[in-house]
């Protein structure tokens, strides 16, 4: 893969990523490579240039990834990451400060292109169709009011599962297996697989246990007869629309990829996650706290 015209796009909401951008800009051009630098930008905005690029590199952490992933997708843009957030999973280059040294390595072929599946999310009513999204982390249905559950009937490739009483409804892809179905007590699975995970957050007399789908299953999620409060859909952590108590959730492998930029050996995934929740750091040291009795007034 040759390239010749790459997107740098900052973090929208992070000042500080913005010299970055232009100063890798500026090396690829001496390069000679064509280039344009987004500061400010949404998904839409960005669509046609990114048409027009070998490649994007996204500044930021993983929402940043998200977003520039879910863009690129479809014209099978590459994405690579310049990590600027906390955990920065899907990025690649770990500090901006190291980018200078991987560009020959970039230019001169020395990476791969990692596949990560995305599911596409349906709204239908009557089988009309009245939204679609991709995603690829999660959709997550929850309820519209703080402290309130949604009861949910799920159905798995046409045929009746169960019932969720819960505070929500983890509908993952094997990367959003590490973002929140992780965080609500889901399992790891590497992003190679192509299988859709299924996670109740906090149920309640209810399926309590995480249920990973046979490659090319499909779901469907419809709120639970004599619920008629809609529900709340939210796509990649941005909410998409409300899910009304007529309307029915299909979730199934989108015919899109997002294709990511690697140049670690292609069994980083394992040793990347497990430095995040073992961090090889020493521990903060403890508080001064009154050995016994009332702390003083």
């Amino acid at each position: 893969m040759t390239f010749r015209r790459t997107g740098i796009l900052a973090h929208p909401r992070r000042p500080q990523s913005a010299p970055v951008a232009r100063d890798i800009a500026a090396l690829l051009r001496e390069r000679g490579l064509k280039t344009w630098v987004r500061e400010v930008w949404t998904e839409e905005d960005i669509q046609e240039e990114v048409k027009d690029s070998d490649l994007v590199v996204a500044i930021g952490g993983d929402g940043a990834m998200l977003h520039a992933a879910r863009v690129c997708a479809e014209p099978r843009v590459p994405v690579l990451g310049v990590n600027m957030g906390n955990l920065g999973f899907l990025t690649e280059i770990i500090n901006p400060d190291d980018f200078p040294q991987q560009v020959d390595r970039l230019l001169d072929g020395d990476f791969w292109i990692e596949q990560r599946m995305m599911i596409r999310a349906q709204v239908l009513r009557d089988d009309a169709l009245l939204a679609s999204e991709d995603a690829l982390n999660d959709v997550v249905v929850s309820s519209n009011r703080v402290t309130t559950t949604v009861r949910m009937e799920m159905y798995i490739d046409g045929d009746w599962a169960t019932t969720y009483t819960a505070d929500a409804l983890v509908i993952a892809t094997a990367t959003g297996a590490t973002a929140y179905a992780l965080a609500a007590g889901g399992p790891i699975l590497p992003p190679e697989l192509l299988n859709i995970l299924v996670v109740p957050v906090a149920p309640h007399l209810s399926m309590n246990r995480p249920i990973v789908l046979s490659q090319g299953s499909f779901v469907d999620v419809l709120p639970a007869s004599g619920d008629r409060s809609p529900a709340l859909l939210s796509v990649d952590g941005r909410i998409l629309r409300s899910l009304e108590p007529d309307e029915q959730l299909r979730l199934q492998a989108s015919s899109r990829v997002s294709r990511f930029v690697r140049m670690r050996d292609r069994n980083y995934f394992y040793r990347s996650l497990l430095d995040r929740l073992e961090p090889r750091i020493d521990a903060p040291p403890p508080p001064a706290l009154p050995r016994r009795g009332l702390a003083p007034r």
